[in-house]
């Protein structure tokens, strides 16, 4: 579904106008927005966005904390980013603290109910506990997901709620046509001791209408406020593209009063918007709107943010 700009950029001003210690390296300059909506976030292989939890809204912008896949000692592993229609990203890092540096997170998520907590996710399956003050992202702790299965490379993790109960979803990315992606779901809470607690996990095969070819199946996921699963998808021929992505209406997921969670995958998803020339593995959608904040790690081309009505 395609709208047209004016439309697009109307309602996303709406939206943002409601409501061991490492060092964090300098503010990234802002830089301006591209004429097909896009923001750059980052400007080489090591600034590009893996995951993305809106963080909260101010008058004109809305904030987010972004997670990065980098792997090697003192690269920025998560940030906070501004962004504000018609202008430009502004990216502050963030100090990693209590905890040896992660490898690869792909997915962040904030903790339904909380002002301050996230939960992140590392490709191969590890969970991290987030609390963040000030510039600084504290470690409360980490643990596994449950029903790792080899050869899973994660890149989306998901958290909603309903009659005071959390539910998680997450996914490995799968890899072309030989190997769907698998959607989790699980009821969720945190112990005693701040550590993930996944409940009966229910899965499902996923495999995405766009694009085709060497597809990553799962890139994210977001769920709406009706319980629609949305899941984007890119293709990635390398560090310098060319790239391609879309975000599809998946299936659903809910969570009953006793808890359970029940997840349905369509037999039949249906891409509802496609974006050429980014690879976009963070997709969140913004409460009490039809907008979601895109998030692209475009690899030698860093990466780059946008809204989009799609929720």
């Amino acid at each position: 579904m395609f709208l047209r700009t004016t439309v697009l950029a109307a309602a996303t001003a709406a939206v943002v106008a409601s409501g061991g210690t490492t060092v964090a390296a300098p503010a990234a300059p802002a830089t301006r927005a591209a004429p097909d909506g896009w923001q750059q976030a980052g400007d080489d292989i090591a600034s590009g966005i893996s995951g993305l939890a809106l963080a909260g809204r101010t008058a004109g912008a809305a904030h987010a904390l972004v997670v990065r896949d980098n792997k090697k000692p003192g690269e920025n592993r998560i940030a906070d980013l501004t962004y504000r229609p018609g202008r430009s990203a502004v990216v502050e890092p963030l100090a990693w603290s209590g905890g040896a540096e992660p490898i690869d997170l792909e997915a962040v998520e904030k903790v339904p109910g909380t002002s301050d907590e996230y939960v992140a996710l590392a490709s191969r399956g590890l969970v991290y506990h987030l609390k963040v003050t000030g510039s600084e992202t504290q470690v409360l702790d980490t643990s596994p997901l449950p029903a790792i299965a080899e050869g899973d490379d994660y890149e989306s993790f998901a958290l909603t709620s309903a009659h005071g109960r959390m539910a998680a979803i997450w996914s490995d990315r799968g890899a072309g046509k030989d190997r769907p992606a698998a959607v989790h779901a699980a009821p969720f809470s945190f112990n005693t001791y701040d550590e993930a607690d996944f409940g009966p996990v229910t899965t499902a095969d996923y495999r995405a209408p766009y694009p085709s070819g060497e597809v990553r199946h799962a890139s994210d996921i977001t769920v709406t406020e009706d319980g629609r699963l949305l899941i984007g998808s890119a293709s990635d021929a390398g560090d310098d593209g060319p790239f391609d992505s879309a975000v599809a209406d998946a299936g659903t997921v809910s969570v009953g009063r006793d808890g359970e969670v029940r997840l349905s995958i369509a037999k039949s998803p249906v891409s509802v918007r496609k974006f050429t020339g980014h690879k976009i593995e963070a997709v969140e959608c913004v409460p009490g709107t039809r907008t979601a904040l895109l998030g692209t790690d475009d690899e030698n081309a860093g990466g780059a943010v946008r809204a989009s009505a799609i929720c």
